[in-house]
């Protein structure tokens, strides 16, 4: 009787050692499969290289600097110019008023 237990118990042993095989190999393939789909996914999105995107954004960077630096220029020639505007506006007033008197 112990000879057909052994007997029994070796094929249930035998029986799960096959059917933990079969289980890890269902699993690489539903690794493959998803991995794939994963691939396919992202190059459908169109996505840019992080290099590209790095240069894009250092020239976001320059050109913010830039718009800074021409708005920083700009305010100082209104500053400039307004008080010139301002005496060309007085100067035409007093113009205008002998004119009339």
């Amino acid at each position: 009787m112990t000879q057909t237990q052994n007997r029994v118990l070796d094929e249930i042993a035998r029986m799960f050692t096959n059917a933990a095989g079969a289980a890890q190999g269902v699993r690489q393939e539903v690794e493959t499969v998803i991995r794939s789909q994963a691939e396919r996914l992202v190059a459908d999105l169109d996505l840019v290289p992080r290099e590209e995107f790095e240069v894009v954004r250092a020239m976001a960077a320059l050109a913010r600097e830039e718009n800074e630096t021409l708005k920083a220029r700009i305010e100082a020639l209104e500053a400039a110019a307004a008080p010139k505007a301002k005496a060309a506006k007085a100067a035409k007033a007093d113009t205008g008023g002998d004119a009339s008197a």
